[in-house]
């Protein structure tokens, strides 16, 4: 029985990632994809339905370990919370905001791809349903703060969904337009100062 060459898929998904970085998804060859892979399209089809599974396969794992993200922030029991930890939760402090963007960072050619060229692929709208599933678990914790009168200002869940945008909006752009880190590092105490969650919802000074 002939043993299955198992330097086939890395080979595949590695040349997949630079043809889809470099030409986006809609432009994207699978014939060129397996010539730089060294394998055949048929080899390619054993693995793969098509360019869109491909494309899927190439930031599955990104895309698992940000869904990680939200499902454990959506677990927890708000309500055994202290209200010293919630409103922390809301704290924009630049350790928070360069732990997100070290996070990506490590990711970053995935998350390019999950931005700037998933056009026309399953993941053609990322960006927006990202920011929809941050904003559910956001809006979860938001609630509880106003229950409690941590928060004292309303908003509705739509409202709350154009902030969330705007916050990861401020996320998104320095990868889109190639920021470096130091860069990126720069933009992050920026966007500490933009994003003021207690003073924008006006949460309660705890001391």
């Amino acid at each position: 029985m002939a043993v299955p060459d198992k330097t086939i898929d890395p080979r595949i998904l590695s040349s997949a990632r630079e043809e889809f970085l470099e030409k986006g998804f809609e432009k994207a060859s699978l014939k060129d994809i397996c010539s730089k892979a060294d394998v055949t399209t048929g080899a390619l089809y054993k693995r793969y339905k098509g360019k869109d599974d491909l494309f899927s396969a190439v930031v599955r794992q990104t895309v698992n370990d940000l869904s990680e993200i939200v499902e454990e922030k959506m677990a927890r029991d708000l309500k055994q919370l202290s209200d010293h930890e919630l409103y922390a939760e809301w704290d924009m402090n630049e350790e928070y905001m360069m732990w997100w963007f070290d996070y990506l960072y490590e990711r970053y050619d995935d998350f390019l791809l999950l931005l700037k060229y998933s056009t026309g692929s399953s993941y053609s709208d990322f960006a927006n349903d990202w920011v929809e599933k941050m904003n559910q678990s956001t809006y979860d914790y938001y609630e509880e703060a106003y229950r409690r009168g941590i928060a004292e200002k309303y908003v509705s869940r739509a409202e709350m969904h154009i902030l969330i945008s705007a916050f990861w909006t401020c996320i998104y752009e320095p990868f889109i337009h190639g920021m470096k880190k130091e860069e990126i590092a720069n933009h992050s105490k920026l966007v500490c100062k933009f994003m003021n969650w207690h003073k924008a919802l006006e949460f309660h000074l705890i001391k």
